[in-house]
C-alpha cells in the first residue's frame, strides 16, 4: 500500500509524511506501531510495511519486546510466538544464533502472513498458550518441537537443558508431543533422552555433550567438600571414578570480580585431592582432538578416531560451524517465501 504524502525537509533529510486523507488507511497499534507502507519521522522499520517509534536509547531486550508487540499488527489474533523467539521470551539459554534471526510465530487458521524477517507455521494440535511479558507464547514443548525441525542436535540440546532446568518442560509434556510423530519428533526424542537438566549455561551443555560423545562418564553439578566436610564449590562435571573436575570457562570468567572469585576457588581446591581442568569454546570446537587425547590418557584407554568424527559431525550440523549456520539460514530464507526479482527483468 503506497500512501500519498507531503514531502518535508527536516535538517538535511527528506521525509514523506502522510497526508490526512491517508491516515485512515493505516493501522496503528496501542504502542504507536504503524501498519502501512509509510515513512514517518521518528519511526523505525520492523518488517515490510510495519514501523514503530524509534527507541535507540532502550536496551536490546526492550527493543526486542517492542518489535514483537509491533508484529502483532500483522499476525492473526490467535497467533503465538514459538521456536527461538518463544524460547527467548521464556528466558531459555540459546545456541550461537546468527546476528539476524527471523521472528517465529504459529497460527491456527489458514492466514499465515509471510514477509522477510517473519516465519509463520500452522498450529494443528491443541496446546496451551502462555502470556510472557504481555506477549502470547506457545506451549514450551511445542516450542522445542518447532526448533527441532530446523536446528541441529547440539543447538537443540542447549534449549532442552535450559527448559528442563527451569521446570518449563516435563517428561509428560514431551511425551505428548512425541506421540504425534510430527516432523522434529525424532530429533527431540534423542536430545531429550540425553539431556542434562542441571546444566546452568549453554557452555556447560556443550561440555557435557562433548563428554557424552567421547564416551567419558561424568556427574554434573557436584558439591565439592574438603577433608573437614566444609563446602568449597560446585563443579560443572566430575569424571566418574576419578577426582577430576572438568568445567567450562566462558567469557564471563574473564570479568574482574568473577576472576577474583575463581582464583579464591582454585586455591581452596588445592586443599583437596581434586584436580580442576577448564575448557573454552575454542577447545571444544577447534582443538577437539587435543582434548580427546587428554581424556584418553586420563582414562588410560586407546584412542578411537570414530569418537572424534562423531563430535565433528555434531558440530558440523550445528550453528557452531559455518556449514551448519549456512544450512539453517538458507532454510529460514526459503521459509519467508522470497521473491526472485531477477526473473522479472
Amino acid at each position: 500500500m503506497r500512501l500519498a504524502g507531503h514531502p518535508q525537509v527536516v535538517g538535511r533529510h527528506l521525509l514523506l509524511l502522510p497526508c490526512p486523507a491517508s491516515l485512515g488507511a493505516m493501522q496503528i497499534g496501542p504502542d504507536g506501531a504503524i501498519r502501512g507502507e509509510v515513512r514517518v519521522a521518528g519511526h523505525q522499520r520492523v518488517a515490510h510495511g510495519l514501523y514503530r517509534p524509534e527507541t535507540a536509547d532502550l536496551k536490546p531486550w526492550d527493543n526486542f519486546l517492542r518489535d514483537l508487540s509491533a508484529l502483532r499488527l500483522v499476525l492473526p489474533a490467535d497467533a503465538v510466538f514459538t521456536h527461538v523467539t518463544g524460547a527467548r521470551l521464556l528466558g531459555w539459554q540459546l545456541p550461537a544464533l546468527p546476528e539476524q534471526v527471523p521472528h517465529f510465530a504459529a497460527v491456527r487458521g489458514a492466514n499465515r502472513p509471510r514477509r522477510p524477517g517473519l516465519i509463520c507455521s500452522r498450529l494443528l494440535h491443541d496446546s496451551k498458550t502462555l502470556v510472557v511479558h504481555g506477549l502470547p507464547v506457545d506451549d514450551p514443548a511445542e516450542v522445542l518441537l518447532r526448533a527441532a525441525r530446523d536446528l541441529g542436535d547440539l543447538d537443540l540440546a542447549v534449549m532442552v537443558d535450559s527448559a528442563a532446568r527451569l521446570g518449563h518442560v516435563t517428561d509428560d509434556a514431551v511425551r505428548q508431543v512425541l506421540v504425534s510423530k510430527r516432523p522434529g519428533t525424532r530429533r527431540l526424542r534423542s536430545v531429550w533422552q540425553s539431556r542434562n537438566e542441571r546444566a546452568e549455561s549453554a557452555g556447560e551443555t556443550l561440555l557435557h555433550k562433548f563428554h557424552q560423545i567421547l564416551e567419558v562418564p561424568t556427574e554434573p553439578q557436584v558439591d565439592i567438600h574438603d577433608d573437614d566436610g566444609h563446602f568449597i564449590c560446585r563443579a560443572d562435571l566430575v569424571v566418574v571414578g576419578t577426582r577430576n573436575i572438568h568445567e567450562y570457562d566462558g567469557a564471563v570468567h574473564r570479568g574482574k570480580s568473577v576472576h577474583r572469585r575463581d582464583l579464591r576457588r582454585e586455591r581452596a581446591l588445592t586443599s583437596t585431592s581434586y584436580v580442576r581442568r577448564g575448557y573454552t569454546l575454542d577447545d571444544l570446537l577447534n582443538h577437539a582432538a587435543v582434548v580427546m587425547h587428554e581424556f584418553d590418557r586420563l582414562l588410560d584407554r586407546p584412542h578411537k578416531a570414530a569418537r572424534l568424527r562423531a563430535w565433528r559431525a555434531l558440530v558440523g550440523d550445528s550453528l557452531y560451524s559455518d556449514t551448519g549456520r549456512t544450512r539453517v539460514m538458507n532454510r529460514w530464507y526459503r521459509s519467508t517465501n522470497p521473491v526472485d526479482w531477477a526473473r522479472t527483468a
